[in-house]
């Protein structure tokens, strides 16, 4: 039986500049010497240095972020779109009402990452 859905993982290259991006969007960000994590109710987001894990060492290559994107529910996505350019960061689009209900607007964090913020329209 499935309980629930506890966190993902993904690598990133400076876990520093990672942290500093997500303060920046709001979130509360715990940090540890090889980890940050975000927690979001019972959900976490873990970010880890890429350096230290094993990943595709035979083909060189490291894509991050495709087909990838997390989604975080905030009160009002307009008023969270303005904090986040007001903190300087630098987001793929800009707020939009789409068929499925939401109204969203997305960020890629430093490592290609898509966090998509989203509030249900208002009908």
């Amino acid at each position: 039986m499935i309980k629930r859905l506890h966190s993902t993982l993904f690598f990133v290259g400076d876990l520093g500049r990672t942290a500093e991006f997500y303060e920046k969007l709001g979130f509360a960000v715990q940090k540890f010497d090889d980890v940050v994590r975000i927690k979001i109710g019972d959900f976490t987001l873990a970010f880890m240095d890429e350096k230290k894990v094993e990943i595709d060492k035979e083909s060189g290559v490291n894509p991050k972020g495709i087909g990838t994107f997390t989604y975080v529910e905030v009160d009002d996505v307009d008023q969270h779109f303005q904090l986040v350019k007001d903190a300087g960061v630098k987001t793929s689009s800009e707020p939009k009402d789409w068929p499925w209900g939401k109204r969203e607007f997305a960020v890629k964090d430093p490592d290609g990452y898509k966090i998509v913020f989203y509030s249900p329209v208002k009908k």
